[in-house]
């Protein structure tokens, strides 16, 4: 068989971008990821390099200026990436998210006012749900948007931006007056153009620094805090309120194939280290991948990244067919998720000591691993859409 992780059925076109993609991460990101990670630096040349490419307008429309590619194709090149290093999948993750929402539920005037600056990696976009005091429960979002006579007033704190500080575009789910009894009936998606950077970006407005984390360096995450900040009202997606939870919704299923498609990343670059350290090392005189107890290991691995990799393109290529696909992203987020972490720790159990030594790759990869449990929803919260999705099509006739 040919190296894991190979998807059939794939246009010249696609194979094309993907050969592109995985000679860049070969050649830059991989080489320069440590040092990166290692000292927390965002990754300016490999971000100016995936512009140059034409990354950032992937998914976007042609007639927008991007390349108008599909879920599956963004899918593809995020795995690439991510096998690389995991931050610079960041970078372009939250991008690719608002630009969906945009194409998806954007009105023609903002459509044209940000989707070709997106296109050509001008405009960066992130998107904000989660509060401090949130977690999963979207619907008891505190954040406000107050109706005035020009426009509206937010007040509020968000959590875990992506991209918080250098993006310049951030789309964020506030609670309106819609008078609606459900709660998610309430929300609303604004479009907050702000400068790139920290402290108070403008009036109303600050972006706190970047928060420290265990994994996941480079990209910045971070808050973002309203006090009486003032936006127009021709800023809120699709220009209709109330309609913010369903939009978040939709881009969140493409979110949840990009991390399925960043946990198949670490994981076959995890499986690529153990493989090739393990044909290297030597033990009681021969190479310990001749030693049966990691063979298996490797099998299992091997198996792991493979299932992973095809419930990612399954989840992705029923959303390029327009179908729902919020149980099948779900499946695929958490196979993914799970089993990139324990392909990982397996890697870094065949490394032994080594593993745990900054100088070798697995152990960054085992910082970044966990991450993907929690992104775009923890394990719990897939089973329990999974579970909602399987009780909807399979409901009791008796």
């Amino acid at each position: 068989m040919a190296r894991l992780a190979q998807t059939a059925g794939l246009t010249d076109i696609q194979e094309e971008i993907l050969a592109t993609v995985r000679t860049f991460v070969d050649k830059e990101i991989i080489p320069h990821a440590q040092t990166l990670e290692h000292g927390d630096t965002y990754p300016t040349d490999i971000v100016e390099g995936m512009k140059e490419m034409g990354l950032f307008g992937l998914t976007i429309p042609e007639e927008y200026g991007g390349l108008g590619e599909s879920l599956l194709t963004y899918a593809l090149v995020v795995e690439q990436i991510a096998r690389g290093w995991m931050s610079v999948s960041g970078v372009i993750n939250t991008h690719f998210i608002v630009a969906h929402m945009l194409k998806q539920h954007g009105t023609p005037e903002q459509k044209e006012k940000y989707l070709p600056r997106m296109a050509a990696g001008e405009v960066r976009g992130s998107f904000s749900m989660s509060e401090p005091e949130l977690g999963s429960d979207v619907a008891a979002i505190r954040t406000r948007a107050v109706k005035g006579e020009s426009g509206y007033t937010i007040n509020g704190q968000k959590m875990w931006l992506t991209n918080g500080g250098t993006s310049n575009l951030t789309a964020v789910l506030v609670k309106t007056d819609e008078g609606a009894e459900k709660p998610h009936q309430n929300l609303t998606t604004f479009l907050v153009e702000k400068p790139e950077g920290y402290g108070e970006v403008l009036p109303g407005l600050t972006i706190p620094g970047k928060i420290d984390k265990m994994g996941y360096k480079g990209v910045d995450t971070t808050e973002m805090v309203f006090d009486g900040f003032e936006i127009a009202a021709d800023q809120v997606l699709g220009g209709v309120t109330g309609q913010g939870f369903r939009h978040m919704m939709d881009g969140v299923e493409v979110g949840r194939v990009n991390v399925a498609a960043r946990a198949c990343g670490i994981a076959i670059r995890a499986f690529e280290l153990a493989i090739e350290y393990s044909q290297q090392r030597k033990t009681f005189g021969k190479a310990i991948a001749e030693h049966q107890a990691i063979a298996f290991k490797l099998a299992e691995m091997a198996t792991k990244v493979e299932a992973a990799h095809l419930m990612m393109v399954n989840a992705a290529r029923l959303k390029d067919s327009g179908q729902r696909n919020d149980v099948e992203a779900g499946m695929a987020k958490l196979i993914a998720s799970e089993y990139c972490a324990e392909v990982t720790q397996e890697s870094f159990r065949i490394h032994g000591g080594y593993g745990y030594s900054k100088e070798y790759e697995i152990e960054r990869l085992m910082r970044e691993a966990p991450f993907l449990l929690i992104g775009e929803g923890t394990s719990e919260i897939q089973k329990t859409i999974i579970s909602r999705g399987l009780l909807r099509d399979y409901q009791s006739r008796g």
